[in-house]
């Protein structure tokens, strides 16, 4: 079936205890076509992809095990859960953990006692997660006024999928001259299957679906639309939003929303929700990029498709957080205690090697995981001198109110900024340089509304806060994998000192570290004070000033 659909049966409210749902997921190889184009060997769980969805009930435990069988490390990351006081299950390779070796097994235990809504698992370690390791992940609510809000629960994850293996695509990356770009064009999956040939979405005349669209993409951007019919979105990224009209979504890697769609009274027309699958930093093919798909949403089997005028972009009133308020009605953020700018730079080195930075340097894995430097080195843990250049380590103290701006100079690469550990409000977004006809935009009122992941448009800034209270190691980066990969991403270093009195690393992780030869304490080289021995040198990367101030 294209679409998973939950149908919401009892009156007043899911009412389910709590309990600890386990899922097991043995991780492998296996040879596979999911366009109807070509096969290559890609990584599932279970001897199979796609991978189904995962359903929890808010208040559960999950309690996800991996049991790697491919021949290099694994991690798990669920992307948009904070992890509160379990900093180590957040799955960032290099960063909080240095993976599962082939032939082990390791649980993460993931808390929904506090969050609800919209999420996705995948791999944090290499190229696994864009070869397929990947799933949604929904926590259902047991909030009853919330269910009464819709009758049916509709999931739709989108997906790009590659024509290779995506280690060969870094290593191609390595003859390429233009940053960032990808040597293929992707193809479309939704929820799993080839997008040319999908089944359709049923709609009975007058009941709510909740459609919850999530972009499991690693490079590309979707647009979703279905004319005729006006969309409520009621969440952004697992925070929930006052309704807010909007006639589409554009959706950054690893955005997602819900929003509630009021099926017509007529069983006259079918209807057909458009997915443009598409990327303003690559150059248009045609049939390539932009993509165009269409779910069929049939109310009437024989019923004609309604078609509509063909409009422009620019025509459509497409969602915008910074219009959205949270339901919860969190006030902003102030005063400011810390306030850090922080630049997307390039550079394009020898044989055209593109590199990145979200600072000084380009992001590159150390030695040491970060977590375990800031757990280990006492009172240094608050000095940036035990963390390598490399990881472009920001330190946090413990409540502090922190302002990032994060600024895109760039002509022409569009990011996405994903933080894991927190949702960040979004106050502000206007022109990086002077003279620009860009508008400066700000949310209106007391109360900006909340996401996990972002998009930093070109030539644009973004000004997001967040409360420094989840102490832990969070890496914050571009949800576009080449550019991760090449270097843009950073480092919240948050409350070490109380980090150290309330976080204990599971022993098997730190035996993981051994088994693949890393140390687990000291410096990012595994060495006391500044010593920084046996680190390779950090790639400078020049462009305009970063500064942070407070403290």
């Amino acid at each position: 079936m294209l679409a998973y659909t939950l149908l919401i049966l009892l009156a007043g409210g899911l009412q389910v205890l709590a309990a600890r749902v386990k899922v097991t997921w043995d991780v492998g190889y296996l040879n596979i076509s999911r366009d109807g184009s070509t096969t290559w060997r890609a990584i599932g769980a279970n001897g199979q992809l796609p991978i189904p969805p995962i359903y929890v009930t808010q208040g559960d435990i999950l309690e996800l095990t991996a049991i790697n069988h491919l021949d290099k490390p694994v991690s798990l990351h669920a992307h948009g859960l904070f992890q509160r006081n379990s900093a180590y299950y957040d799955g960032a390779g290099f960063t909080t953990e240095c993976g599962i070796p082939p032939g082990s097994q390791f649980t993460y235990i993931i808390e929904t006692r506090d969050q609800s809504g919209t999420y996705w698992v995948h791999s944090h370690y290499g190229t696994e997660g864009i070869d397929g390791l990947r799933t949604a992940l929904v926590i259902l609510d047991q909030d009853a006024s919330l269910l009464d809000e819709y009758d049916e629960d509709v999931l739709l994850a989108l997906e790009d999928w590659g024509q290779e293996p995506n280690d060969n695509l870094l290593e191609r990356l390595k003859t390429l001259s233009l940053v960032g770009m990808p040597p293929n064009h992707p193809s479309v999956l939704i929820n799993g299957i080839n997008a040319n040939i999908l089944q359709p979405i049923r709609f009975t005349p007058g009941r709510r679906y909740r459609l919850r669209v999530i972009s499991m993409s690693f490079t590309y951007w979707f647009k979703v639309r279905l004319p005729g019919h006006t969309m409520q979105v009621i969440e952004a990224d697992g925070i929930y939003s006052q309704p807010s009209a909007a006639d589409g979504l554009d959706l950054g890697p690893g955005q997602r929303y819900s929003v509630i769609i009021t099926a017509q009274e007529s069983l006259e027309f079918n209807y057909a929700l458009n997915v443009t699958f598409y990327s303003n930093f690559i150059a248009r093919m045609q049939g390539l990029t932009p993509r165009y798909h269409q779910v069929p949403i049939v109310y009437r089997d024989d019923a004609p498709i309604k078609t509509f005028p063909m409009i422009e972009d620019h025509e459509v009133k497409w969602v915008d957080e910074l219009f959205m308020e949270p339901r919860d009605k969190q006030i902003l953020l102030e005063p400011v205690d810390q306030h850090i700018v922080r630049n997307v730079k390039a550079l394009t080195r020898e044989l055209g090697i593109p590199s990145y930075a979200f600072g000084d340097y380009a992001y590159d894995p150390v030695p040491v995981p970060p977590l375990f430097t800031a757990l280990t080195t006492g009172d240094m843990a608050l000095s940036p001198s035990v963390y390598a250049p490399q990881l472009n380590a920001i330190i946090l103290q413990h409540n502090h109110v922190v302002e990032l701006e994060l600024r895109n100079p760039d002509s022409l690469i569009v990011h996405t900024y994903h933080s894991h550990g927190h949702a960040f409000q979004v106050v502000e977004s206007g022109p990086v340089h002077k003279n620009s006809s860009i508008p400066v935009k700000r949310f209106k009122g007391r109360q900006p509304m909340r996401r996990d992941t972002i998009t930093l448009a070109t030539g644009r800034y973004v000004r997001v806060r967040i409360k420094a209270d989840n102490p832990g190691v969070w890496y914050q980066h571009c949800h576009q994998e080449q550019h991760n990969f090449s270097g843009l991403a950073f480092t919240l270093i948050e409350a070490p000192d109380v980090m150290q009195r309330t976080l204990r690393v599971p022993q098997e992780m730190l035996e993981f570290c051994r088994v693949l030869g890393h140390p687990t304490q000291g410096n990012s080289a595994g060495r006391a004070g500044s010593d920084m021995t046996g680190i390779k040198p950090p790639l400078k990367i020049h462009g305009l000033p970063d500064s942070t101030s407070g403290s």
